[in-house]
């Protein structure tokens, strides 16, 4: 029983492979997707790019904040002694007018005074008010909330290049296990094989068919092929890390694998859409609309500032509060900054500049991005002319070993002959795992280049 169902391993294996064939271009990447909506909300490093945005939003909050008026609540009180005073002679001033009318009245009606000395300083002595102040020209304000709409814009664009980059990182590594899982199948379909050659060379050498040397060798091949398999299980394990350390999960979470996992390779993937959609152009154009904003914010500081206020408040000796200590004050303020020793005229030369070095950064970029963009769409044709070729590979391989396996068996052929065969089927499915998980991958990094996964959400395609 054990013979037939390795006997009907190979055609079974190729008849699989077959409809796999045929499946291609049916995949449904639901899961994947799920799995790259679960990294949207738990990757820590999408958390830190989300942070920064927040507080772009607030900076622009605060900007707007700025046109609304501003009342505060403000205070003093103060004692003193000694320091500069006013002398006022109200006794040498007073006192003869007195002394002459006591004379004329015959009478002491009219007292003698002193002359007075009043501090500088105040003497217990309190002022509270309350001050509403609003801007009324203020073209620095205007150029400044303008400039945190557009750092709201860029950092949202950072957001976007995070997650893209992070959509390609997630496939990469579920296309790595999901290769690993292969190989690993791929060793234990070889177990098999040569387990079932060892028995029918200890058969043979019983019989006196065959001497020992075919069996030493298929022992040791079974050695070698546990060595293979248990490095295949290390590499499937440090895959599962990385692909769960990514989704910010347990490193040893179980990973889903879709049955079906090779895209469509026959119909070439729209390559017209180029780099226009790419979120670092339009961070740079963004940053080149900021430097030329905070150019016309350095010139604008020609125009003069006017503020307005006014006070409520109180004030007065020894905490006194009545109608003589009330008091309110309105006014209005100007500032017009007619000379600065070229300040303004240096700051504008450097935001100009700035302006000049994104536009000059903006071409070089767009360069660079058409080129990966070529020599990805390069590396996916590549990718999927090795797929077409190890699939042919592998039926041949198929077919060989089982070619090989009849003749062993009748006894037309060496075991080491067998055993090439058998490499050879072992290798075909090895590269076959390969070249599955790279045209996968190809097509990941050509999704990153043109900018299409929806990353908004990744369950609408």
């Amino acid at each position: 029983m054990y013979t037939l169902f390795t006997r009907g391993l190979i055609p079974i294996f190729t008849f699989l492979l077959l409809c796999h064939i045929s499946a291609l271009g049916q995949s449904n990447h639901q899961q994947l997707d799920d799995y790259v909506a679960i990294a949207f909300t738990q990757n820590q490093g999408l958390k830190e790019q989300q942070f920064d945005l927040d507080k772009a939003m607030a900076a622009l909050k605060e900007a707007q904040a700025m046109y609304l008026p501003t009342v505060s609540l403000l205070g003093s009180y103060t004692r003193s002694a000694g320091g500069r005073t006013i002398d006022v002679p109200v006794g040498d001033l007073v006192n003869p007018v007195y002394t002459a009318l006591n004379q004329l009245t015959n009478s002491n009606k009219f007292p003698q005074l002193k002359n007075e000395s009043f501090l500088l300083n105040p003497n217990n002595f309190y002022d509270a008010k309350l001050r509403t102040s609003l801007p009324l020209i203020n073209a620095e304000i205007r150029y400044n909330k303008l400039i945190k709409q557009q750092l709201i814009t860029s950092q949202q664009a950072a957001v976007n290049v995070y997650k893209r980059a992070l959509v390609k990182d997630i496939k990469t590594a579920y296309y790595r296990y999901y290769q690993s899982l292969q190989s690993i199948a791929t060793y234990n379909s070889a177990m098999l094989l040569i387990k079932e050659n060892i028995r029918e060379n200890e058969s043979m050498l019983r019989n006196g068919i065959r001497n020992g040397t075919a069996l030493l060798r298929s022992q040791t091949e079974q050695e070698k092929n546990k060595s293979a398999l248990i490095q295949a299980q290390h590499n499937m394990k440090n895959a599962k890390s990385y692909f769960n350390f990514l989704l910010n999960r347990s490193l040893q979470d179980s990973i889903l694998i879709e049955k079906a996992t090779v895209a469509d390779i026959v119909t070439a993937p729209d390559t017209t859409l180029g780099t226009s959609r790419r979120e670092e152009i339009k961070q740079l154009r963004t940053m080149q609309h900021v430097y030329t904003l905070d150019y016309q914010l350095q010139k604008s500081g020609f125009i003069p500032k006017v503020n307005t206020f006014v006070d409520l408040g109180s004030q007065g000796f020894d905490f006194n509060i009545n109608n003589k200590t009330r008091y309110y004050l309105w006014g209005v303020n100007l500032q017009w900054d007619i000379f600065t020793g070229g300040q303004r005229k240096h700051r504008a030369e450097q935001s100009r500049a700035n302006v000049n070095a994104t536009i000059a950064q903006l071409d070089q970029t767009e360069q660079s991005l058409q080129l990966q963009l070529d020599q990805t769409y390069n590396n996916y044709q590549s990718a999927t002319a090795a797929y077409k070729s190890i699939t042919a590979q592998l039926l041949f391989a198929s077919k060989y070993y089982n070619d090989q396996l009849k003749a062993y068996r009748a006894g037309q052929l060496l075991y080491l002959e067998l055993l090439d065969a058998q490499d050879q089927l072992t290798n075909a499915r090895l590269q076959m795992a390969d070249a599955e998980a790279n045209v996968q991958i190809a097509l990941a990094e050509l999704e990153r280049e043109q900018a299409t996964y929806p990353i908004n959400n990744p369950n609408q395609k």
